[in-house]
């Protein structure tokens, strides 16, 4: 009795020391998921000023983002190897037709600049080419090790965000009628 004694307490020890490490993980589980949506939104709201981009398009040319000073700009960060970012393509293709000349409030004309988070440029250039895609076009090719992904605390494909002529972000990841919606909305009148 007394060696069954001593093993239930050694076995009593033991799930307290489990219970405290699974209570433990799960408060740093918590807290690591806080700090990461709390750092997802911080600096990227509407009303302050997009961070800059700097990176070379297809032909090897450092395009900034800041020279489309006066712009509205929507930038896109996509894949071809996202699914859902192929298949906006053609909508972006209507909007950036349809809008590309227009005045809005705070910026004259509209502008895709589109940053993709590829890794193969033959993927990359093939697709542009293929799908007649004319509006800037940038990446670093570092696939999610990108450090514009990172600034942006980009978590998934596709994301965007709307900003002004000054750079000043208007709203983020609108897609189909909520983008078309969201631009229109900053139409001079």
């Amino acid at each position: 009795m007394l060696k069954l004694t001593g093993l239930t307490k050694v076995i009593q020890c033991l799930n307290k020391l489990v219970m405290r490490t699974l209570i433990l993980s799960a408060a740093l589980l918590l807290f690591g998921t806080i700090s990461t949506l709390s750092a997802q939104s911080t600096g990227l709201e509407p009303g302050n000023k997009s961070p800059e981009i700097k990176l070379p398009n297809t032909k090897g040319d450092t395009v900034a983002l800041s020279s489309l000073k006066g712009k509205l700009v929507l930038i896109d960060f996509w894949g071809t190897w996202c699914a859902p970012c192929v298949e906006e393509q053609p909508e972006l293709a209507k909007l950036y037709r349809k809008y590309k000349q227009s005045y809005f409030t705070n910026a004259k004309g509209f502008e895709i600049y589109g940053v993709s988070l590829d890794a193969k440029k033959s993927n990359w250039e093939s697709f542009i080419t293929t799908n007649k895609i004319n509006w800037i076009q940038v990446s670093d090719l570092k696939f999610w090790r990108s450090p514009v992904a990172k600034v942006f605390n980009i978590q998934a494909l596709p994301f965007n965000m709307l900003i002004d002529g000054n750079g000043i972000i208007l709203a983020k990841n609108l897609h189909g009628v909520d983008l078309e919606k969201g631009i229109a909305r900053y139409l001079r009148k």
